[in-house]
């Protein structure tokens, strides 16, 4: 990240363990990645499940790849948790976004509104017209699923676009294209939609001795 947030952006970031109680019927299967899209943000409040992901620099070289879990709630409310090979957590309670690296042993938090407004985290997890924040463009079908790219209106979002995989109305890979000439490819697994997600999820209180840091 720039900071923590723009890292988790150009690396995830926006933009997300599995319960498998309260699930719902599957809505029917729209027909292509737009209206999966679509279908995804109206019928599937939350969701939980693993990813793993890997960034590449401008120069084609390979960082560690990352893995670990994620849940999100409708409206605005997410965690992202990498758990190898080392731990950092994002958490939105839907009003402040706390990112931690525990081995800075620091805590940045900012208004959850403005850091995710046009970022990642949005497109999957955000709440609202997806269409105030980016234009959409359909890709050619690869891999199985059905493409369509993201591009933010505005210029402050760190990330060139976005490339949204997705297999029945789920997402199942995301490709981020960062202001750096990085690219994170994100794969999602065992996604759960609907299911009941405790609310502890979505809170965050800094371990003992950590420094919080506010940003603007």
């Amino acid at each position: 990240m720039l900071d923590r947030w723009n890292s988790l952006a150009r690396r995830t970031g926006v933009a997300v363990a599995l319960a498998a109680a309260a699930l719902v019927s599957a809505p029917a299967v729209a027909a292509d990645a737009a209206g999966q899209l679509r279908a995804f943000a109206k019928d599937v409040k939350s969701a939980t499940g693993t990813f793993t992901q890997v960034t590449r620099s401008s120069q084609g070289e390979n960082a560690t790849p990352q893995s670990g879990r994620f849940a999100f709630q409708r409206p605005g409310k997410f965690r992202w948790d990498v758990q190898k090979p080392y731990e950092q957590l994002t958490v939105s309670d839907g009003k402040e976004l706390y990112q931690y690296d525990p081995d800075l042993a620091q805590v940045s938090v900012r208004g959850a509104a403005a850091a995710v407004g046009n970022a990642p985290a949005q497109v999957l997890f955000g709440e609202g017209s997806l269409d105030s924040a980016f234009t959409f463009q359909a890709l050619p079908a690869r891999d199985g699923l059905d493409w369509l790219r993201a591009t933010p209106r505005g210029s402050d979002a760190g990330f060139t676009h976005m490339d949204l995989g997705f297999s029945g109305n789920l997402p199942a890979q995301i490709v981020i294209l960062d202001a750096f000439g990085q690219t994170t490819q994100v794969e999602f697994s065992t996604l759960v939609p609907n299911p009941a997600v405790a609310a502890s999820e979505f809170t965050f209180v800094a371990p003992k001795g950590v420094d919080v840091v506010k940003m603007q």
